[in-house]
């Protein structure tokens, strides 16, 4: 509905821009919560009123979320990282101020960008994401929790390799995980159709793309058909994740760097391994059909606009 003032966490962040410009477009007020001032000038900004606050600061936080008068909060905050530290200090606690502060200002509904894979917790920041959802869930604020599938750009990692006529990195045969990819445009799109959506209060709500779910084979031959070129293909063996886990973590307690690189091999070998599919609580197995589609937006279209530009 018109005239709902909007404040979105995290708004200089890849999904945070789609969901400001999507939210602009449909006539909200909108205010962009963003922790440097130079993210004044992001272009995808325009037309919303950006405020600069530091989210590790429960005082700040609370001062500038009062001064919005937004009746809605969208986080779309992560950890960057995703290292036990930055989980911890991003995923939840900078949460949990943004969420008091709510309180303190009056806010209606909290709408949570939060991750399909916390469904199945063996990391640290699927488990900082959970405490955070466990929080929401007991406050007396009306909330939303969103749970999409891979992004477009999580898949697209491996787009300079092809275009360099380099193989394509299989873990196993390819076979081992599905998803069903959604764009940034389509998940704000989503997004914003919660603003107002009293249907969608206490809503855990998990979401893919148009689908089918691809494996990530299929994604491999879906860049190289956007590339024009014939599909190549080299695997890497899931256990080497395993070792490498094992091997940081001998020295993980002495050193934040070890402890650090050692929870990258583990998360590495869980996407290695684990589909971004709603997980069947029964059966403990994922299905593609069981999860949700939404958008027009096809991954191959992503990829040749991505190849449509200059090698980096």
């Amino acid at each position: 509905m018109k005239g709902e003032a909007v404040a979105v966490a995290g708004a200089s962040g890849t999904i945070g821009r789609a969901v400001v410009r999507e939210c602009v477009a449909r006539g909200f007020e909108v205010i962009a919560l963003v922790r440097h001032a130079s993210d004044r000038d992001v272009p995808e900004l325009a037309g919303a009123r950006v405020q600069t606050v530091n989210l590790a600061d429960p005082t700040d936080v609370a001062l500038a979320l009062a001064e919005t008068n937004a009746d809605v909060v969208i986080s779309c905050i992560a950890s960057r990282s995703g290292s036990p530290k930055d989980a911890l200090k991003v995923d939840y606690e900078a949460n949990c101020h943004l969420l008091r502060a709510g309180e303190g200002a009056g806010v209606q509904h909290f709408i949570l960008l939060s991750a399909i894979c916390v469904q199945k917790p063996k990391l640290a920041f699927q488990r900082a994401k959970l405490g955070f959802e466990t929080e929401l869930r007991t406050s007396r604020i009306a909330h939303t929790i969103i749970r999409p599938t891979a992004f477009f750009k999580s898949l697209s990692g491996q787009v300079e390799r092809v275009r360099a006529g380099k193989p394509f990195f299989l873990f196993g045969d390819g076979e081992l995980t599905a998803c069903k990819p959604i764009s940034d445009g389509d998940l704000a799109r989503f997004i914003a159709n919660q603003v107002g959506n009293e249907k969608a209060y206490g809503a855990i709500l998990p979401i893919g793309g148009p689908g089918p779910a691809i494996t990530l084979k299929r994604q491999g031959e879906l860049l190289f058909e956007a590339a024009g070129l014939e599909p190549k293909f080299r695997s890497v063996p899931v256990g080497v994740f395993r070792l490498f886990a094992a091997i940081f973590s001998l020295g993980a307690w002495a050193s934040d760097w070890l402890a650090e690189k050692a929870e990258y091999a583990r998360i590495a070998r869980y996407y290695a391994t684990e589909s971004m599919l709603v997980l069947d609580p029964v059966t403990g197995q994922y299905c593609a059909e069981a999860t949700p589609e939404f958008g027009e937006d096809q991954l191959i279209d992503h990829y040749r606009a991505i190849l449509a530009d200059p090698p980096k």
